[in-house]
């Protein structure tokens, strides 16, 4: 590999260790400061990938409508979510930041 391209592996490693870097920041803000309440699954965005292998899986992303303690209805993208599936129109616990209802997490 010349140095131009492990240049740009660096770069690439950096550039993804610090979007993980942040949603874990922003999760942590959001368990620590968020606002619990109750939402309701919205949609589902489903994609399949296939690896080199020919093996595939398939991710889900949610989202789910709420209302904050204001009365604003908000549709906010949960992200994926390995430890089971949900339904559309199934209720959950969600935390939320007051300065950025789009922010959520599910409750624990």
């Amino acid at each position: 590999m010349n140095h131009i391209g492990v240049i740009i592996a660096v770069v690439f490693a950096v550039i993804i260790v610090t979007f993980f870097v942040i949603a874990i920041i922003r999760n942590n803000k959001i368990r620590k400061s968020g606002i619990e309440t109750e939402g309701v699954i919205s949609r589902i965005e489903e994609k399949e990938t296939v690896d080199s292998d020919g093996f595939s899986d398939t991710n889900y992303t949610y989202y789910v409508n709420y209302r904050t303690t204001e009365g604003k209805t908000v549709e906010a993208r949960l992200g994926i979510i390995m430890q089971r599936r949900y339904n559309i129109g199934e209720r959950i616990n969600i935390l939320y930041l007051p300065e950025k209802p789009d922010c959520v997490v599910l409750a624990k």
